[in-house]
């Protein structure tokens, strides 16, 4: 099925995505290189209400610097258990309010590392969604969901 082919295709919701990724809590992060290049990173995730993808990563890492290039991301969660979410968006490091969200949120889904988000090494990033698509492949035909220019309750 290509991106196109929509004819069974229902719409995502701001609901399920959120769900996913708060279900799965990890998953993986391309961008790309100096030289155009992907480069991916297999991580932690976690979103916020509104259906932000958030990640922390060391300020100097190939991901903060390849995003300070080209904001341009994809991002894969989940797979292992038969449904998986494929997003592309944009990413950058918040600030102010925005950035407090998501550090809400990440802190929520692992208050294991909520003390990383202290150290001045660090950054929060953020994903916002322009397009999505859910799937679920445990049931035959597949459930596939799917939301282009964001992804709204």
């Amino acid at each position: 099925m290509t991106r196109t082919d929509v004819s069974r295709v229902s719409r995502l919701t701001l609901a399920r995505l959120v769900s996913h990724v708060r279900g799965v809590g990890d998953g993986v992060l391309s961008t790309r290189g100096p030289d155009g290049g992907p480069q991916a990173a297999y991580l932690a995730l976690a979103v916020t209400d509104e259906g932000e993808l958030v990640l922390d990563a060391r300020a100097g890492s190939r991901k903060v610097l390849n995003v300070g290039r080209d904001d341009r991301v994809a991002v894969v969660v989940g797979g292992r258990e038969g449904t998986t979410l494929q997003a592309e968006g944009v990413a950058d490091v918040p600030a102010g309010v925005d950035r407090a969200r998501c550090v809400d949120a990440y802190r929520a889904a692992f208050p294991q590392f909520a003390g990383s988000l202290s150290d001045p090494g660090i950054v929060v990033l953020r994903v916002r969604v322009e397009w999505a698509r859910w799937g679920d492949f445990r049931v035959s035909p597949p459930v596939l969901e799917e939301a282009s220019g964001g992804v709204r309750a």
